[in-house]
């Protein structure tokens, strides 16, 4: 199982007014225990793009990667990971905009 170490958030800008909702690209520093597929000594962290919507929050993209090389890493989040990361999303996009 993944720990959530840190993260940044910023808001993403539509120029042009063509998608609806707001966009943020969230960048979650993350730990995997040594035995875990994905565990690398050039560290991990996921990029996410979360939407929020007036009917609905969720996670619209991610993409695991090492932190040393920037390289995206082929491989899935397991579906608990995975809601543990969008909870996280939802839960701390409500703190960023307080």
């Amino acid at each position: 199982m993944l720990t959530i170490t840190g993260y940044s958030v910023e808001k993403l800008n539509d120029p042009f007014d063509i998608l609806t909702g707001e966009r943020y690209e969230l960048f979650l520093d993350i730990e995997v225990p040594e035995d875990d597929e994905l565990a690398s000594e050039k560290g991990l962290y996921i990029r996410v793009l979360y939407l929020v919507d007036n009917t609905t929050s969720e996670i619209v993209k991610y993409d695991l990667l090492e932190r040393e090389t920037e390289q995206i890493l082929d491989f899935d989040l397991e579906d608990d990971e995975l809601a543990m990361v969008a909870q996280f999303c939802r839960e701390h996009l409500k703190e960023e905009e307080l």
